[in-house]
């Protein structure tokens, strides 16, 4: 055990509304900036960024956390998996992993945060587009829409509920319509190339409300009759609330398909095989998969998972120990394979570690990495049991408000007063926050290339490659359906801190 200790729920109100809040309505990052892959900065300039960290650091170290527990009584290690058997209620004097504190945090059944706070906005048609002057006049009628939805679940609910948007809502149909005309035309080329002969697979994994499987299901009968006819439709939903409100819209549609079924079940969690070519389809989805946290040693740049202890108060505890997790080893090995050239900026250069060490106070570690180490197993699932498999995946690749001193940090908020409320900690109250991460495409497309491209499949495939929104809405979306009079496009202009993986 060793290092940094954080505790105690911090709060900062911001500006920043995460996904679509009124009253302000804003955008998750709406002027994105480039990812940082920590290679591209000169030494200076990082040795500036590394001295700036010293100083944060040795604040964190201050900040200690405040208990009136006993720190010696024993606590049991547990994960994520165990507390959603075993408790109905956030679990006290126990450790975990952070991404198994975080993970349950956000799904445990009976208290995570998708379970009994988040509700998916969902107007009850597709906008008219073209009946709006510009996208300033749009966002302000859907911020009224909005605003009114909130005020109704406040007034029917004793405990503010949060309301969140995604792409595939407020564009609806078109963007469910764009992701469908880039399926139909790759599934067209691969059957004209005879890279196979099978139907139209597809599995989507985290469907929401079912939008998105309605709008490719809508468009393939519509537009690729023959296509449709021997497509087969799978949306893998973990949330069972989410699950039943999928089959219920489905069943309840004036004209169903079929050919779809609902799979609840974590996709972490996949054990049968698919050994036809298929479809994967992920839209904001690994943004809310669980990260660890890892630190370095400054002398030996020797990684530590962080571990989470949850005292009899309720307060937490951040503690590192030398890594023992199966998963954390491996993403760490796959990423210095596959990505020899990256270099983690949690790690400062060698000048700056000899200069710290003349430095008073100077702490023992780096400041901490959150590793996607949720999406890795994601990515690790794919290339065991879908093997054929093509990828259609989109989500954040930058995004403000992060926890602050710490590579890859997600945002950490919850909903107080008609406003987002975002944290300067991971270590909160389970159930009650909303913990999401950018993704860094550029890496996942390293590791996801080394997993799932084996030598049998990679040339019939092709190559795996990461693109903006905007430049997937310009190749496959029917842009005059999402114009403004003013000649802006919400398809285009909007979601620009999104990428896509696509292989």
């Amino acid at each position: 055990m060793r290092g940094l200790r954080a505790g105690g729920l911090s709060t900062r109100i911001s500006g920043f509304q995460g996904r679509w809040s009124s009253p302000a309505v804003q955008q998750r990052g709406l002027k994105a900036r480039k990812a940082s892959k920590g290679t591209d900065e000169p030494a200076g300039q990082d040795s500036k960024q590394s001295f700036k960290g010293y100083f944060e650091t040795v604040a964190e170290i201050m900040r200690m956390p405040l208990t009136t527990a006993d720190p010696n009584i024993p606590s049991k290690r547990v994960t994520a998996e165990y507390c959603a058997k075993h408790y109905t209620a956030p679990p006290r004097n126990v450790t975990m992993l952070a991404r198994d504190f975080i993970s349950d945090s956000l799904y445990n059944p009976a208290y995570g945060y998708f379970s009994k706070q988040a509700l998916i906005f969902s107007p009850q048609k597709g906008y008219d587009f073209a009946r709006f002057r510009d996208s300033a006049d749009f966002l302000r009628h859907m911020g009224q829409q909005y605003e009114d939805i909130e005020r109704e679940l406040d007034d029917v609910r004793s405990i503010p509920r949060q309301l969140w948007h995604t792409p595939t809502e407020i564009l609806k149909p078109w963007y469910g319509y764009s992701v469908a005309r880039h399926i139909a035309r790759q599934y067209a080329a691969d059957r004209k190339a005879r890279v196979h002969s099978d139907p139209l697979v597809i599995y989507e994994v985290g469907g929401g409300n079912g939008t998105l499987m309605l709008n490719i299901m809508d468009y393939l009968r519509k537009h690729e009759p023959v296509i449709y006819s021997q497509t087969e439709y799978n949306l893998v939903e973990i949330s069972p609330k989410l699950a039943r409100q999928q089959l219920s819209r489905h069943t309840s549609s004036s004209m169903p398909h079929a050919n779809t079924r609902i799979i609840n079940r974590s996709i972490l969690d996949w054990d049968t095989p698919e050994s036809r070519a298929c479809f994967v389809v992920a839209m904001e989805v690994i943004d809310n998969l669980a990260h660890d946290v890892v630190r370095y040693d400054f002398d030996t740049a020797e990684a530590y998972q962080a571990v989470v202890r949850v005292f009899a108060d309720g307060e937490f505890e951040e503690f590192y120990e030398p890594i023992s997790d199966p998963l954390i080893s491996d993403y760490l090995a796959q990423r210095a394979q596959a990505a020899k050239e990256y270099r983690s900026p949690a790690v400062p250069p060698q000048l700056y570690r000899r200069i710290r060490a003349q430095l008073p106070l100077a702490p023992n570690m780096t400041k901490a990495e959150f590793i996607p180490t949720h999406a890795f197993r994601f990515v690790q699932v794919l290339g065991e049991f879908f093997p054929r498999h093509r990828i259609v995946l989109s989500d954040f690749y930058t995004l403000p408000d992060t926890v602050p001193n710490a590579v890859d940090a997600p945002v950490v908020q919850t909903r107080f007063d008609g406003s987002m409320v975002p944290c300067d900690t991971y270590l909160v109250q389970p159930g009650w926050f909303d913990i999401f991460f950018p993704t860094n495409f550029e890496l996942l497309q390293q590791l996801y290339i080394a997993t799932c491209r084996k030598p049998t499949v990679s040339a019939a495939l092709g190559q795996v490659q990461v693109c903006t929104q905007r430049e997937f809405a310009l190749q496959n979306a029917d842009l005059p359906q999402t114009a403004t009079r003013s000649g802006e496009n919400p398809m285009v202009d909007f979601y620009e801190n999104n990428k896509f993986l696509l292989s």
